[in-house]
């Protein structure tokens, strides 16, 4: 996945990997245009792609603030395991990680807690009794419906904190409808989040 253009190796160093990607058959994709340089606001866009790509995101070190932490909200949205490596509660570089597994993150202390952890996404299929869905399938929102609730869910906000599980209840909404709406306004930097899980328009 691309944060620029396909054509445009970023950064530079990866231009020989970029090539080799499509000898040995591979893909490099891009939602970008053909020639546009990657920005910081792509990379969490890119992201959200490769999270829902995979089974689990595992966060091995992320500050309070970074992309990192937007991709493993984005992750949960997508159904997706939130796994993360704790760190030093004086390092900054691990206090992402930390405020991830205060939430309830799965803890990684080795690759064996990995495989402990995908283990029953690997079982054969005649394991997992046919009673029990396989898939949650999302809810389909018609374009028009999912504007309507942005625009709702902006008309609620304000440069005032608010937090996240209040915002629902003003709304009247499910937590399920409402978080990846917040992803989508937060990718596109109109909100912001806080500490506390609080959300303000973004100034």
């Amino acid at each position: 996945m691309w944060g620029g253009g396909v054509d445009v190796f970023y950064p530079a160093e990866n231009t020989r990997l970029a090539e080799d990607i499509v000898t040995e058959g591979g893909a490099r994709v891009s939602e970008q245009p053909m020639g546009l340089q990657p920005q910081a606001r792509h990379f969490p866009a890119r992201n959200r792609i490769i999270s829902g790509m995979t089974q689990a995101v595992i966060v091995v070190e992320a500050a309070a603030r970074s992309g990192s932490l937007i991709t493993a909200r984005t992750a949960l949205d997508q159904g997706r395991d939130v796994m993360a490596v704790p760190g030093h509660p004086f390092d900054a570089r691990a206090s992402g990680c930390n405020m991830l597994l205060r939430d309830g993150a799965r803890l990684v202390r080795s690759a064996e807690d990995v495989i402990e952890a995908l283990s029953p996404l690997t079982e054969p299929a005649a394991s997992i009794s046919p009673e029990l869905p396989l898939v949650d399938v999302p809810e389909t929102r018609s374009l028009a419906e999912v504007a309507a609730l942005l625009k709702r869910i902006l008309d609620r906000l304000g440069p005032s904190p608010v937090g996240e599980d209040q915002l629902i209840r003003d709304l009247g909404a499910s937590s399920k409808t409402i978080s990846p709406a917040l992803t989508d306004l937060e990718l596109e930097g109109r909100i912001a989040r806080g500490a506390g899980g609080v959300i303000s328009l973004r100034t």
